[in-house]
């Protein structure tokens, strides 16, 4: 099926009487992929709202919303009875417990497949980024996207592939080439520029201080958190040190450990590791470079006994070291 045909199939589930949400866990690729929703809906349904559960902290990420002005609200302000249609992108609704409290009418995601039950399924995971399927669900109907909305696809495309040096495919670049002619480019410099607030210096020298190589793997684990973003800031950093394969940083934020995984592509992949390590605790997955995990402290409790940051920091080495395979110099 093409992407007209799709389209055409994601665009039937909708009247002029719907009232949309569209629920994601923001970051620069799901704010644009909503926002390409949005425009996509427009003047065809009766309202398209855009909801997140995340705290949102890190900088590029606040300056993108300043200067692409997506229109987000926090999920806990949604009444969820105000709507009619529910659609999930760059996620599926098992990524995490909030997505669970919807039944979608439509996911559109670029991460392997964990959930498909909804009316209507794009899940493609060849590709780098879900602001790419929806620069070409665009393309297929002949919408020319505002200079905003250019703008933060190739955000979305960017940060998703690490500037095309992660899981980036044609297809990618051809999107990103076909937005660049209409983007404003004033934009994606001002949010690309804005990458850290003195807090996060302060946190990044906190880790460089604390942090433990092992196998060329780098570990830090932060004990409480309050800003979970800082956590991905300092696991891609430490991925660009010599002879660094993996990056494994995680912190306990509002009762779940948060476990950012980074790795060079050229070994046992970090979605993988990520899944077969921690999932039975709670969520986890992602991609070849780049995985996530957000897990039950009651559970790794009945596992490990105790979950203070010495204990938590070591288990989490143990079994990392137990899944990631064998050391590659």
């Amino acid at each position: 099926m093409n992407n007209r045909e799709k389209l055409k199939r994601f665009l039937s589930l909708f009247s002029s009487s719907s009232k949309v949400l569209v629920v994601i866990n923001a970051d620069p690729d799901a704010i644009a992929s909503a926002m390409a929703v949005k425009r996509l809906l427009w003047r065809k349904v009766n309202e398209v709202s855009i909801a997140h559960f995340n705290k949102i902290s890190r900088p590029d990420n606040l300056a993108m919303i300043e200067y692409t002005e997506p229109g987000l609200i926090a999920l806990d302000e949604i009444d969820k009875q105000d709507f009619n249609r529910f659609v999930v992108v760059d996620s599926q609704p098992d990524h995490n417990e909030r997505f669970a409290e919807f039944n979608y009418d439509a996911i559109i995601d670029h991460h392997p497949l964990t959930c498909e039950d909804a009316t209507y399924v794009d899940i493609r995971p060849d590709y780098g980024a879900c602001s790419t399927i929806m620069t070409q669900y665009l393309k297929s109907k002949k919408i020319k996207p505002s200079p905003r909305l250019a703008a933060a696809l190739m955000l979305g495309i960017k940060t998703d592939t690490s500037d095309f040096t992660r899981q980036a495919g044609l297809k990618d670049i051809k999107a990103f080439q076909y937005l660049y002619q209409f983007a404003d480019n004033n934009i994606v410099t001002k949010v690309e520029r804005t990458a850290l607030t003195q807090e996060d210096l302060e946190f990044v020298g906190h880790a460089i201080k604390q942090r433990k190589v092992i196998n060329n793997r780098v570990f830090f684990h932060a004990g409480n958190i309050t800003k979970p973003d800082e956590l991905v800031v300092v696991a891609d950093f430490f991925l660009t040190l010599a002879r660094i394969n993996w990056s494994v940083i995680s912190g306990v934020y509002e009762k779940k450990l948060i476990i950012i995984i980074r790795n060079d592509g050229l070994r046992k992949g970090a979605g993988n590791t990520a899944k077969e390590a921690f999932s039975m605790y709670g969520s986890a997955g992602g991609h070849k470079t780049m995985a996530r995990a957000e897990l039950g402290l009651k559970l790794i409790r009945k596992q490990i006994k105790a979950v203070n940051k010495k204990a938590l920091g070591d288990w989490i080495i143990s079994v990392i070291e137990k899944t990631a395979g064998k050391k590659i110099a």
